[in-house]
Order: structure tokens, then sequence, then C-alpha cells
């Protein structure tokens, strides 16, 4: 196996050598420092570990320090895959060269051939997710033909060996509406004006919520996977009233289609507790698709369907379906945009609850200078509920209600703690509704991490 990661490796590195691209800012300064050129040739005679002598003193304020941190970079590349290295400096040489590029990459996030080196060093390390992100990266920067082959060899590889996957996260979440109650203070009930109680009203509160999951894929066959998984998110505010947990689990086959389509189905259960309590649970299946179009644009879809079971009343009893395809564009290798429709349908026992909703995403994701990456993303859903919702709605109408959510968030790529990044969320939630106590204003606020390296 690393010997042929080493040979696409140096089919890499020959192809760069040869070609250029484009952009102006994707050309690397060369030094003229002496020094700096004999750790090139250093490199260049396959004598890694000698250039690493040469270099790292250097790397912390040489006036050329992005062509020496690239050098170390590609220095310890190279140290990782002599045959006789150990384990444990295999991988101390991989990290060493991530960090490396990853600290060109905060400052001058557009240089193609720095991220195509740290694609090929997460992928020496077997962390197949940002391996992957950062190769489509630089596919958007439209690399030379015969280039792009290679990327999407090693594209296609990380897909047949993917086994493991996982994720964990904890935030803070401050929250001015925790209960998504309507902040009305007198409603009229066949025009009689009713005052409503404090404690019905919005309430603020400061929330923490953890999440994680993981999922392994079992090979079946050379183009079949039977994927097993779980996840378990939990927020929590003072006292129990508002508290919520939720588990699921997943079973099904994945079938790699070809080299750029993949399908799942697979069968799905999940439970809810709100306050400490049971609030449902549901039995299910769902049908995911992946195709990428071409070097920037990739698709997907997801269709699911699940008979929901409540713990306290019957009359919300009932099956859910939803149904969402959306795409994305890696504009350039900084520039991300995403869009995303979705419907969903509500056939619950009581009559009054049945609803059927539609919605719409749009987002981007900028990295810029100074290590620096920011996100916005809008959406809006409507819904619409059957029957008449007196005395909700005065004239006896069907209940229709649209939200719109408002989402913006900033991290810097420069500061990680333990290989992430503390990344800072704020949502606001506006919901506007024609039914008495159904509308409801709602700002939250978070504080991630984003893994980085």
């Amino acid at each position: 196996m690393r010997r042929i990661e080493s040979v696409w490796a140096l089919a890499l590195l020959v192809l760069f050598a040869t070609t250029s691209v484009a952009a102006s800012d994707n050309r690397l300064h060369l030094s003229s420092d002496p020094v700096v050129n004999q750790a090139r040739a250093l490199i260049e005679g396959g004598r890694h570990r000698d250039a690493l002598r040469v270099l790292r003193p250097l790397a912390p304020a040489h006036p050329d320090r992005t062509d020496v941190l690239f050098l170390v970079g590609l220095a310890a590349l190279g140290a990782a895959q002599v045959p006789e290295i150990t384990e444990s400096g295999r991988t101390a040489f991989l990290g060493e060269a991530v960090a490396a590029f990853h600290a060109i990459l905060i400052d001058r996030p557009g240089l193609v051939r720095v991220r195509l080196e740290l694609a090929r060093a997460f992928y020496l390390k077997g962390d197949n997710d940002l391996s992957r992100e950062h190769f489509e990266r630089v596919l958007a920067g439209r690399p030379p033909p015969a280039m792009a082959v290679n990327i999407q060899r090693f594209l296609e590889a990380i897909r047949a060996r993917r086994r493991w996957t996982g994720h964990f996260g904890a935030t803070l979440a401050p929250d001015s509406n925790i209960n998504a109650a309507s902040d009305e203070k007198v409603i009229y009930i066949h025009g009689l004006p009713l005052h409503r109680d404090a404690d019905a009203t919005a309430r603020s509160g400061l929330g923490a919520v953890l999440w994680g999951g993981g999922e392994y894929q079992h090979p079946l066959s050379r183009r079949l996977r039977l994927r097993t998984g779980a996840d378990l998110a939990r927020r929590e505010y003072a006292g129990s009233e508002f508290d919520q947990t939720f588990l699921s689990a997943h079973i099904g086959p994945r079938w790699l289609v070809g080299q750029a389509t993949e399908f799942s189905l697979v069968g799905s259960a999940r439970r809810r507790w709100t306050g400490g309590k049971p609030h449902s649970h549901e039995l299910g299946a769902r049908l995911e698709a992946i195709h990428r179009f071409s070097r920037q644009l990739a698709g997907h879809g997801r269709a699911s369907w699940h008979r929901r079971e409540y713990e306290q009343d019957a009359g919300f009893n009932g099956p859910h379906a939803a149904l969402s395809v959306g795409g994305i564009v890696q504009a350039t290798p900084t520039v991300r945009v995403d869009a995303m429709v979705g419907a969903t349908h509500e056939r619950p026992r009581s009559p009054l609850w049945r609803n059927s909703g539609r919605w719409v995403r749009l987002g981007t994701s900028v990295d810029l200078p100074r290590g620096f990456t920011v996100s916005v993303s809008g959406e809006l859903l409507w819904t619409r509920y059957k029957g008449s919702w007196v005395p909700f709605t005065p004239d006896g109408s069907a209940r229709r209600d649209r939200t719109r959510v408002f989402r913006a968030s900033v991290f810097n790529r420069g500061f990680t703690v333990f290989g992430f990044s503390p990344k800072l969320v704020l949502v606001n939630e506006n919901r506007t509704s024609n039914a008495q106590l159904y509308d409801y204003r709602r700002n939250r606020g978070e504080l991630q991490f984003v893994r980085q390296f």
C-alpha cells in the first residue's frame, strides 16, 4: 500500500514540477538564500532528515518563511515514507508536515500547491475526511488534466478504504427563547382579550450541548459496504424542563456505483427525551445518494420515512416523510457555496396537526487571509396545516407558518487547541403564523470547535 501511495505522490510532484497553476497567488516564492537552496538540493537528493536539520532553525523568522515552511513540509513528507521508519516516527513526521502546510495556508489560503501537499499528508496519515476535503479544494483550483486524474485516483482510494468515521463536539448555547414561545401578551378568543401568564411567554437561558457518534463500514465486496452507526446529542439548561436528549442508530448497505456515484439504504431507529422523560420514538428507513458532476460540483439527495410514536399523546402518532436534494459548489479553493431544497409531510392521527412543508437553504463559506473563515447561510421554511384552527385563527382558516433562519459564523484557522479551532456561531430565527401563540423570535449563540488537523 505504501508503494502505491509513493508512486502517486511522485506522479503529483512531477506534474507540479513541469506545470504551473494560472492564478498568481498559487506560485510559491522561491528563496534566494543559499542555505535554503542547499536544503532544497538535499530534498531533491532524498536526504530529507538532513534537510530538516537545516530548515527547522530557519522556519520561525526567515524572510522567505513561506518557502522555508513548504520545504519543511516536503522534507517531513519524504522522511515519513522511508521504508525502514518506525510507525511512531512516521506519525511524527506526518504531523510536522501537516503543521507546516497548515501554517502557510493560514495567511495564504489560495496556494493550491500547498493545499495539495496538505491533502497528501492527511492521506498518508489515514485521515480520510480532511484528505478528501483538501483534494476537492485543489480540484476547484483547475489543475492540469493529468494532475486532476491523479487526484481522482486518490479520492477513489479514500472512498474505497473508508472504514471507521466518528464525530464529537461540545458547545455553550445561550438562547433568548429556549421554549420557542410566542411573546404575545394578549390573545383573543371569540373577540375577547385574554392576558397570558408570564410563565407561558419566552424564556431565556444558557445551555450546554454535547454531541457525538460514529460509523463502521464493513466491506462485503469490492463495491458494497455494510454501514452500522449511532449518534447521541444532549442539550441541557438550568433545571430539567427544557433538557433534550436524542439517540439514533442505523444499519444498511452502501453501494459504490462508480467513481462518481454512491447510494445507501439504511434502516433507522430514533428516540427522544424531553425534560428527562421519554418523549417519542421512531422506526423507519432512509435512502441517500451522492453524485459528483464535475471537479467543482457535487450533488446529494435524501428520502426518509419514519413511523413516530409519542409517549404521552397518541393523537400525534403517525408517519413522517422527508425529501431533500442539494448541491455543493467548490467555486475556488477558498470559496464554497451550498444550496438545498426539501419537503416534509406529517400525517398524525389528529387531523388538526396533519401538515406539509417545504424549505430552501443557501449558504457560503470563505477562507480569508490572516486565518479567518467566515460562513453565512439563510433558510426559509413554509408549513401548511389542515382543518380549521379556531380559536387560534379568528376567521377559522387553516394554520400557515413561515420560518426564517439566518446563521453566521467565524473562526480563525491559526488558533487551535489540540487541532481544533473555536468557532462562534450566531443564529436568528423568526417564525410568523396566522395562528395566535405560534409565532416567535429567537436568537441563539454557540461556541463550537472545528477540527483543523
